[in-house]
């Protein structure tokens, strides 16, 4: 019994000494290769600068290093400098405490300062200040920009309640209790 699976079967209407000798002058699959060369003989190029430039990079760096190591030589080989009397100590002014909101904002579309932030933990996040609110009056003074704003609560006691009025981006409005906060 012969063994058929370990080998080949001709294709039908050509049998074993039947095939075409191929041509030698046709070779449709030299193009891909050629292309496939070129590819790679780009693609090695590519890497090739890549490894020159951060070669070029490491050097820079190798230098720096070795100029920073004489550097330090030359810091070694400088004489200690003498010590210079210290100044009598006059007392520094105390800063003058100003108030602030822990928020951030721009001006609004139309009138008031559109908060962009609040800071967590701060007095703007306490009192229920959200992103997108538009703060209309801080006190008794109107807010049309973010500068009114700033003007207002520079001028205001730090740890004094003052009511805010304030447009939510759902339309509506409220008033709010804030304390402003001290910053030294």
């Amino acid at each position: 019994m012969e063994q058929t699976a370990l080998r080949p079967k001709p294709i039908p209407g050509q049998e074993r000494g039947d095939s075409p000798a191929p041509d030698p002058a046709r070779r449709p699959h030299a193009a891909r290769r050629r292309g496939r060369h070129i590819r790679t003989l780009l693609f090695g190029s590519f890497v090739g600068t890549v490894l020159v430039l951060s070669g070029v990079g490491l050097g820079t760096v190798g230098a720096t290093v070795i100029g920073m190591s004489r550097l330090a030589e030359l810091r070694q080989q400088t004489p200690p400098a003498t010590p210079r009397p210290a100044p009598p100590a006059t007392p520094a002014p105390a800063p003058a405490a100003a108030a602030t909101l822990g928020v951030e904002a721009v001006d609004a579309e139309k009138v008031g300062a559109l908060v962009t932030g609040v800071h967590v933990p701060g007095p703007g996040y306490t009192a229920g200040l959200v992103r997108g609110d538009v703060l209309l009056q801080f006190g008794d003074r109107r807010i049309d920009s973010a500068a009114d704003l700033v003007r207002a609560v520079a001028d205001a006691a730090p740890g004094r309640e003052a009511k805010l009025t304030v447009r939510h981006t759902s339309g509506g409005y409220q008033q709010l209790t804030v304390v402003p906060g001290v910053v030294t």
